[in-house]
């Protein structure tokens, strides 16, 4: 009985380095949407009251580690028995991303009333404020959502060959690592002012180096904000049109056709097919209103 438990032992710890093993790989491939989830999601999670800052962070962070749990089982399951449906909800995810890169740039441009009215939000009521943020938090758990699947997906297809056993232990440590690391460094970021006043007020020497230091970062914050709202655009044109030259073969081919970089394509890609969705999505909403009102 004692060699039985010391052999389970010894298999756990077998299957803990393989796990271990392919999540450097698996790390590696999903690098790259991780950035663009980090881009997305500290812009996303900007634009709040200072006193609210962490904790629609945290209401955002629970709302992405239940994402993982409703997407993990599901793409087991999936990946099992019909992994057609992995590639449909691919598409489907890159149609929504692809959509929101491409409202954004149409609301810069062609910007809303309602939207140029809560700029200011030391103008907004509790309650407007309140309204706001919910709508935030539930626009950036729905987008962490979509963000969640690729990660996932794309983790699972580097692991597709190995044991079921390692294939879970794998992705869940990815999507683990999703939820910690990015919300960890949009916590950081989003409290980059505060830090850099604690730094400021560390001593009572003028022009020290922690005044220097924190004055850096409570004027650099803005530009980082700012940054990360174009960056996160930028992101979600590349992951969505990843998503359709990965998972189309008509983008595949066109790809191949027009011997553009890779990137380039790939936003190209996602910025048409943003817009194009866009089109029909308002062109719904002006068809529907009007039967609506009569």
């Amino acid at each position: 009985m004692a060699s039985g438990f010391f052999a389970l032992l010894d298999d756990i710890a077998a299957l803990m380095d393989d796990v271990a093993v392919m999540s450097k790989v698996a790390g590696k491939k999903t690098a790259g949407i991780l950035g663009d989830d980090l881009a997305v999601n500290a812009e996303k999670a900007s634009g709040f009251m200072s006193d609210r800052e962490l904790p629609v962070l945290w209401s955002i962070t629970k709302g992405s580690l239940l994402n993982k749990v409703i997407i993990l089982p599901i793409a087991f399951l999936l990946s099992a028995f019909l992994p057609v449906a992995i590639t449909v909800i691919l598409i489907l995810g890159g149609l929504y991303l692809a959509y929101e890169g491409a409202e954004k740039l149409y609301e810069y441009f062609v910007p809303h009333k309602k939207h140029n009215d809560i700029q200011n939000l030391d103008k907004l009521s509790k309650e407007e404020l309140m309204t706001r943020e919910k709508e935030k938090v539930k626009s950036a758990i729905l987008t962490d959502f979509i963000l969640s699947v690729e990660i996932v997906i794309i983790a699972l297809g580097t692991v597709s060959t190995e044991p079921i056993a390692t294939q879970i232990g794998v992705v869940t440590v990815i999507a683990f690592l999703a939820t910690v690391g990015v919300y960890g460094i949009v916590a950081l970021i989003v409290r980059m002012d505060e830090f850099g006043t604690k730094l400021i007020n560390l001593n009572e020497e003028e022009d020290s180096f922690s005044d220097k230091v924190g004055l850096f970062l409570v004027n650099a914050l803005p530009w980082v904000i700012k940054s990360l709202g174009v960056i996160g655009t930028i992101a979600l044109f590349l992951v969505a049109g990843g998503i359709f030259v990965h998972n189309l073969d008509f983008f595949h081919h066109l790809e191949e056709i027009l011997h553009l970089p890779a990137i380039i394509f790939e936003f190209l890609a996602g910025l048409l097919i943003g817009f194009i969705v866009l089109l029909i999505f308002n062109g719904a909403k002006k068809i529907i209103k009007p039967k609506a009102a009569h």
